[in-house]
């Protein structure tokens, strides 16, 4: 059993607890010895996925504006927003006409946003949706499939979700996608990451011994039957018009590195999308 195998038996809130203990003598010293700022979270809290936290957030950014032109007056929603990741580095590049609008369903990330970004950034803005996820909340029955968003038509420039659409199954997807159509505002763009399955990727896993996704269903595969939230990927032919649907059209596939890309032409491990409200 490795040990990803080994994350997925603890439930949400005893993973972040084994971590919180794991990094407690290193986020103590770096608090001692003033090596962190204000408003960088200490590692024992930071809940997503591994690598530099900064320094991914920071390259998160550019990608923003290099990718999906992402532009500083811009209004923001951040769909998964976690502990501040995609935040931190949008208080260095959005101005004071812009809003920032952070959603998460996992509390303590959202409370510590709010206690440290919003009072220094008070266009920045953090909500806890409590929602159900294999991965991050089971602490509630309210599902994502029937969430809607606290925020009125065609609010949002720019919408950003990294790593969630991995995380959700098919009807939240769709659910998702249609709430995405309805904020942006026309020719709006959402900048958002999937694992998506075409040839070429299936090819990768069938010829892979130990496949990253083994379990394959009629629109996707899944990494862990058990927990199925844990990382999920879409079929081509399914989630391309699956998004056309939805009044989004893609401007942009950039492949990920994840299915076998050469690393230094892709954008990030997972596929991002560029969509643009029609």
């Amino acid at each position: 059993m490795n040990k990803r195998q080994i994350y997925y038996l603890l439930s949400p809130k005893l993973r972040r607890l084994v971590r919180r203990m794991y990094y407690f003598p290193i986020d103590l010293y770096e608090k001692i010895s003033h090596k962190r700022d204000d408003i960088t979270p200490p590692k024992g809290k930071i809940f997503i996925g591994p690598g530099d936290f900064l320094k991914i957030g920071e390259k998160l950014k550019n990608d923003f504006i290099q990718y999906g032109g992402l532009l500083p007056h811009h209004y923001v929603l951040d769909i998964g927003c976690g502990i501040g990741r995609i935040a931190i580095p949008l208080t260095k590049y959005l101005n004071s006409n812009s809003k920032y609008e952070g959603i998460d369903i996992v509390k303590e990330g959202i409370d510590w946003c709010q206690k440290k970004i919003n009072p220094k950034y008070p266009n920045f803005n953090f909500t806890h949706i409590d929602l159900q996820n294999d991965l991050y909340n089971l602490e509630t029955q309210n599902k994502a499939s029937e969430f809607k968003f606290h925020f009125p038509d065609s609010s949002f420039d720019f919408i950003i979700l990294t790593s969630v659409f991995t995380h959700m199954q098919e009807a939240d997807v769709i659910n998702y996608l249609g709430e995405i159509s309805r904020l942006l505002k026309k020719g709006g763009k959402c900048f958002v990451t999937f694992f998506i399955i075409d040839e070429h990727a299936k090819s990768f896993l069938n010829s892979s011994s130990k496949p990253f996704f083994p379990f394959e269903f009629d629109h996707y595969y899944l990494h862990n039957e058990k927990v199925k939230d844990a990382n999920i990927a879409y079929k081509s032919d399914y989630i391309f018009p699956l998004i056309s649907s939805k009044g989004l059209e893609i401007k942009f596939h950039h492949k990920g590195w994840w299915c076998g890309n050469d690393k230094n032409n892709c954008v990030d491990f997972q596929d991002v999308l560029i969509l643009e409200k029609i």
